[in-house]
């Protein structure tokens, strides 16, 4: 294995998430779809609270 590092361009890091628009409902909608995935259980036991 010969592996040989690679130029990377320098990305600064940006804490502001801009969810308005198209793009940022995708960002919402496929991040509560992961949630609900890994948490199924505790969803549906607040459900029947």
């Amino acid at each position: 294995m010969n592996k040989k590092a690679v130029k990377r361009p320098k990305i600064a890091a940006n804490k502001k998430l801009d969810l308005s628009g198209v793009h940022g409902q995708q960002i919402v909608k496929s991040e509560t779809k992961l949630a609900l995935r890994a948490h199924k259980k505790t969803f549906e036991k607040l459900a029947d609270m």
